[in-house]
Parts: structure tokens; C-alpha cells; sequence
């Protein structure tokens, strides 16, 4: 065989191979898609990504198309059952476990409010192990400037343990102030348990600052992540977006603000705006049970040395705010948190106030909203003037024109940045949290939202909302038609990749 045949030969085989390895892997994509119900123009993308760019578009389905937990390979709604049948056999036996579940529960026939008991229910059908609790105390707390001086002070004070998850911890000024203030805790023999998503803390984790406190006795710290190609792991879409800390089980923090220095006001730097939340009372059980979950399937923890009567002692109440976490995520119910903001707008009667930075939601929740509208309901959005995420924001603007249409107000929040979440409706409930009204919030990360019924917390949310409405421009539907034509053809075309990211 000369030189140029054997050429061509090997040309050949190698447009053969690829080939059949292209169509070997669009087919896989084509069944592994097709496996469950979901977004039908998600679906059809991602078939379109698969074929259109050979190798490359399954691969990007293997890390971010892959929405739910595979069972074989992932444990994490596993692990949850088996710590939820451990947790309900020690209510057999132990006073702190008994109370955390039935002294406080609420009972929603008693509630006089039809919307609060209406929506309460609806929420029991998908998180019946997670009820509503009465007698906690919430205080909403602005940016890192109110939220970290009271975590601090709470770190400070702990005697048994402290349990500590963030999204983002920065390697900056302040993520290496809360590392040294848990070192120094753990070495005066407090048990410290910190849990980072790797992902949200790239920089902290592969610039090597976790290192240095790794040897410390008492002072336990976990990345979380979901992609091991060694495990066959490939989904670094599924984030643990939570940013919760409990401390001796009495006194709990949630919301959004991640361990930053962007989060605090110095040198003339303006803090990123957000909303955080102080608990006492039994839902700070809730939260240190979603913690030790995570932990657990992270770990593989004895589940003993995590389910102790230490971590849930007896909660006497200590005002007057019901209150139910709900923890969402690939392995739980699907669309779980998507629902509850759903059936809040549709039952809502006179407002609904949303703040948001990232502002994409479900096809449901978008009808939900211009439904209520167009009924009457004082429907107002907040998002940011200028978003972090250049894309997320586009594609948010694509969804204007038909809620100012049906009567929504939309509002631009000016600098700084505005990275809260919260959702007020008819002055009775707040949901509040870690989740975005946005695709990855409602279906992929792991988050946790709280719903809160309490005049006065309620309220002074919603002093700070409208804070937060002064210092924005409304816009004008008129005005908006007006945008030039690029605008809206760019702002469609991140509107395409929507369900998919």
C-alpha cells in the first residue's frame, strides 16, 4: 500500500470513528434526555447541543444538563430518608426531638387567616415532615453590615458547637476573619463543622486557603461538590447554594449573604445589598437538621454523632412568628420551592413584592404573576439596575414588555448591587431565603427558603423592600417599547438558553 493510500486509509477510519462516536454520544444525550418529563425546550436544546457540537455539546450536557440526582451515583435522597427515619425514631425517646416537632407544630385548622392556612396546606402535601412551627423570633438584617457583627458575636459565644455553610467563602479579609474565629473556638474544644460549596468558592478552595485550618482538632471543614469524574460525577451544576449557621442549636442565621468583604461597607466601598435573617425558636432545629443532612451525605458521618441531643436541645418559645423551612434541591420533590411561590401568587389578593437579582422564573410562575395583575393584585419586582451576570440579566429583560403589559410594575434597583430574595404577599407572608427567582434556584441548586408569618417581621420586610423601591427607577411600558432593536434581539437570545443554565 503506498504512502497516499495508506493516508487516505487512515483518513478514513478516523472521519469513521469520530462519526460513530458523534452519533454514539447523541444518542446517549437523546435517552438520557428523554428519561423523565421536563422542559420540553430545554430538552429539545440540549438534543440540539449534543448534535450540533460534536463531543464538546455532550459534554457540556454531562455538567450541566444532568439536572437531577442519578441513583446510582448520587446518594443525597438516600442519605435524607435515612436521616429522617433516624431522626423519627428518637422522637420515641428523646424530650428535645418530641419538642422540636409537636410541641410547636401549628395547627393550621386553628389559623384564622384562609391565606395563610390555604397556603400552609398546599405546602404539607409536598413537605409534610417539615411543618409549620409556632413561637420563633425573626429578625431581618441588611447586607453584611447588621448580619456579621451578630453571627461573629454568635461564634464567639458558642459552648457545644458551631455549624456554619456558605456558598461563597472569600479568600479575602473577612472569609479569613470567620476561618480564624472558628479555629480559635474549635481549640477551646467547641466542636466546629464548616461546609463550602466549591464551586461558589473557587478562588477560596484552589488558592489553598481551607489548607491551613485542616489539622486543627474540633474544626472539621467539607467542600461540597457533585463532580468526580473518578466517581463517574459529572454534574457541577448542582450546587449547595445554602448560607446557614447554627450555633449551640438555639440561635440560627439564613438568607443570602455569603462570607465576603464585597458584603460589608469599607473605604468607601458600598456593600452589596441583601437580606439576611436572625432565628431563635423551634424552626432553628429545622435549620440544623437541613445542615447536618447535607453534611452527612458529604461525610458519611455516623449518624449517632450527628442526631445528639446536644444538637436539638429543648426550644422554649420566644415570639410569635410561624415559621416552616423549604429545603429544595435536585433529590427533593420536584419543583418543591417553585410550587410554594406559585400557589402564594395565586392566592394572593391585594400585593405581592418581589426582590430578586437574577429574575428568570418558570413559565408557571411568569402566568402566576400576570394573572394576579391583571385580577387586581399590586404585583411590583424588584431586580438590579445593572446585574453581576450580564447574561442572567438580558435574559431577565426579555420577560419585561408582557408583565408591564398585564399590569405588573417593574423596578430598576440602582447601585450597589442588589443580591436579596424575598417575596411579601397581602402584608401575612414573607418567603425568604436562599433562592433566586431564576431556573437554577427553583430546579437545580440545593437552597433553602423559609416562609414566615408573623405582622411584625412581615412588616419590617417590608419597610426595607420598599427602601429599596425609593432608591429605584420604575420603568414605563411606552418607554420600554421604544429600546432599540439590538437590545431586544440580544435580550431574546439569552432568553433562549433560559432553561438550560
Amino acid at each position: 500500500m503506498g504512502r497516499m493510500e495508506q493516508g487516505f486509509f487512515d483518513l478514513t477510519f478516523w472521519v469513521v470513528f469520530s462519526s460513530v462516536l458523534h452519533i454514539a454520544a447523541f444518542i446517549g444525550v437523546c435517552l438520557h434526555a428523554l428519561q423523565r418529563r421536563r422542559n420540553a425546550s430545554a430538552t429539545i436544546l440540549w438534543i440540539f447541543v449534543a448534535w450540533s457540537f460534536p463531543l464538546f455539546g455532550p459534554l457540556l450536557y454531562l455538567a450541566f444538563g444532568v439536572d437531577r440526582v442519578p441513583n446510582k451515583g448520587l446518594k443525597k435522597k438516600a442519605t435524607n430518608q435515612l436521616m429522617m427515619v433516624q431522626r423519627n425514631e428518637r422522637h420515641q425517646d428523646s424530650s428535645a426531638f418530641v419538642a422540636w416537632h409537636y410541641d410547636h407544630r401549628t395547627d393550621l385548622d386553628a389559623i384564622e387567616c384562609g391565606f395563610i392556612r390555604q397556603l400552609n396546606q398546599s405546602i404539607d402535601g409536598l413537605n409534610p415532615e417539615h411543618p409549620l412551627l409556632d413561637g420563633n423570633r425573626i429578625e431581618p438584617l441588611l447586607c453584611g453590615d447588621q448580619a456579621y457583627p451578630l453571627m461573629m458575636q454568635a461564634i464567639r459565644s458558642a459552648t457545644d458547637h458551631i455549624h456554619l455553610q456558605s456558598f461563597i467563602i472569600a479568600r479575602d479579609e473577612t472569609g479569613v476573619e470567620f476561618l480564624d474565629a472558628l479555629k480559635a473556638k474549635a481549640e477551646e474544644g467547641v466542636k466546629v463543622r464548616l461546609l463550602f460549596d466549591r464551586f461558589g468558592s473557587t478562588h477560596a478552595y484552589f488558592g489553598g486557603m481551607f489548607r491551613k485550618y485542616r489539622n486543627i482538632p474540633n474544626l472539621e471543614i467539607q467542600g461540597w461538590t457533585q463532580a468526580n469524574p473518578f466517581k463517574r460525577q459529572f454534574q457541577i451544576n448542582l450546587r449547595n447554594h445554602r448560607k446557614n449557621l447554627v450555633v449551640d442549636g438555639t440561635t440560627a442565621f439564613f438568607g443570602g449573604v455569603n462570607i465576603s468583604s464585597e458584603n460589608k461597607t469599607s473605604d468607601g466601598h458600598n456593600a452589596i445589598r441583601d437580606y439576611h435573617f436572625k432565628v431563635e425558636g423551634p424552626l432553628v432545629h429545622e435549620l440544623q437538621y437541613s445542615f447536618l443532612r447535607d453534611w452527612f451525605f458529604m461525610t458519611e458521618e455516623p449518624i449517632d454523632s450527628l442526631l445528639r441531643p446536644e444538637h436539638f436541645p429543648e426550644i422554649n418559645p420566644v415570639g410569635p412568628a410561624m415559621a416552616r423551612i423549604i429545603d429544595s434541591g435536585p433529590s427533593a420533590p420536584p419543583e418543591m420551592v417553585g410550587e410554594a411561590f406559585f400557589n402564594a401568587i395565586v392566592m394572593a389578593q391585594s400585593q405581592v413584592l418581589i426582590v430578586t437579582p437574577y429574575f428568570v422564573p418558570t413559565i408557571d410562575i411568569l402566568k402566576a404573576l400576570r394573572s394576579a395583575a391583571r385580577r387586581g393584585v399590586d404585583v411590583r419586582i424588584i431586580v438590579p439596575e445593572k446585574n453581576n451576570h450580564r447574561y442572567s440579566g438580558m435574559a431577565t429583560k426579555a420577560l419585561y414588555e408582557e408583565l408591564l403589559d398585564a399590569g405588573a410594575r417593574i423596578f430598576h434597583r440602582k447601585p450597589p448591587f442588589i443580591h436579596a430574595k424575598a417575596m411579601v404577599v397581602d402584608d401575612t407572608v414573607a418567603l425568604v431565603g436562599s433562592a433566586n427567582l431564576d431556573v437554577r434556584s427553583l430546579e437545580l441548586n440545593y437552597e433553602t427558603t423559609i416562609l414566615v408569618s408573623d405582622e411584625t417581621t412581615v412588616n419590617k420586610l417590608k419597610r426595607i423592600v420598599h427602601e429599596d423601591m425609593e432608591q429605584s427607577t420604575e420603568l414605563n411600558l411606552n418607554e420600554w417599547l421604544q429600546r432599540p432593536a439590538i437590545q431586544k434581539l440580544g435580550e431574546n437570545l439569552c432568553s433562549l438558553m433560559t432553561p438550560v443554565l
